[in-house]
């Protein structure tokens, strides 16, 4: 999986943001045209466009995503071991503390039991941090996503809202590992055509992000009116608590700062389009989707201010990047 490290990367993201809040501005204010188009409805679209989303990143990844497993097992157990403690807990907590619906409480636990998402990989570029160990991570995070994700909302969601393990591990595996599988065997296949569909794939990706998030806003329009702000708020502190703790926990077991960096980042940071795509699935889109939609314009906003606070201070240690990963931006 390769990181964007062109030097337009913090402007690209930066319009990457501003085109979400813009998509969730839009669709607030004129939710027709993203709730349904002559009687089709838009959220029907979700899914699909997660799956091709998930294709994408199968396509940029590689057997050598997972050296990172060997070469830092123990970093990339404490990342991954950190982003499904801190970040569940954080959303079960705030979801409590809150007092939200029963279904709008279940979003925010599910956002936090996702999986970090794509964009870690570029924060870290950007933050200085360590990139290898950043793509192990989310890579490790995402395939784990099946079997921890529907414990982790069986045992803290449960309460809010009926869930269902088996049923929610087929529809992760539907959404993400068979795309991504499909994405490695095709990245084997054209591995020469391998550069321009990692040009191609990313603009899709954003592009699709936005959609989803201007969908999920206008079905849940009427909610997000009425939480819109105390929700902005909550999932704003699980965001800005989760680099926090991500940051100090990494400092706690000794790890050095290209790492810790790299740890809050990948805390912090929640692939809110897999969540948004079990709230469809699960029929609560305008209610469960909500957070997840809401955090991806914070998450990309703040991981974007925090990642540019970084680049600007590079970390007196030094981790060691293995040469075959390095090279492979």
């Amino acid at each position: 999986m390769k990181a964007e490290t062109n030097a337009r990367s913090p402007y690209r993201n930066l319009i990457y943001t501003a085109l979400i809040i813009t998509a969730v501005l839009i669709a607030l204010v004129f939710p027709g045209p993203f709730v349904s188009i002559n009687g089709f409805q838009l959220k029907k679209l979700i899914v699909p466009l997660l799956q091709i989303i998930m294709l994408g990143m199968g396509t940029t990844m590689s057997l050598q995503d997972f050296e990172g497993v060997i070469r830092q097992p123990r970093a990339v157990f404490i990342g991954v071991m950190c982003h499904f403690m801190i970040m569940p807990l954080l959303g079960y907590t705030l979801a409590n503390t809150f007092k939200f619906p029963p279904e709008i409480a279940a979003g925010v636990v599910l956002i936090g039991c996702s999986p970090s998402g794509l964009a870690s990989n570029v924060m870290c570029f950007i933050a200085k941090a360590n990139v290898p160990l950043s793509i192990t991570i989310t890579t490790l995070a995402t395939l784990l996503a099946p079997l921890l994700m529907p414990a982790l909302m069986k045992l803290l969601a449960g309460q809010f809202i009926e869930i269902s393990y088996w049923k929610m591990t087929l529809e992760i595996m539907q959404i993400v590992i068979f795309p991504v599988i499909v994405g490695l065997i095709l990245n084997r296949i054209f591995h020469k055509s391998a550069v321009v569909i990692n040009r191609i794939m990313p603009l899709i990706s954003m592009g699709g992000i936005v959609l989803i998030v201007a969908i999920i806003t206008a079905a849940g329009r009427d909610s997000l009116l009425n939480v819109g702000w105390t929700l902005a708020l909550c999932v704003l502190i699980h965001n800005l608590t989760g680099f926090t703790l991500g940051y100090w926990s990494a400092r706690l077991f000794g790890m050095d700062e290209q790492s810790c960096r790299t740890v809050a980042i990948e805390v912090g940071l929640q692939n809110g389009g897999l969540a948004s795509g079990i709230a469809v699935q699960m029929g609560k889109v305008a209610t469960v989707g909500l957070a997840p939609a809401l955090f991806g314009p914070i998450m990309n906003t703040t991981g974007s201010l925090l990642a540019t606070f970084w680049s600007q201070r590079p970390p007196k240690e030094e981790a060691v990047v293995p040469l075959s990963l390095a090279s492979r931006e």
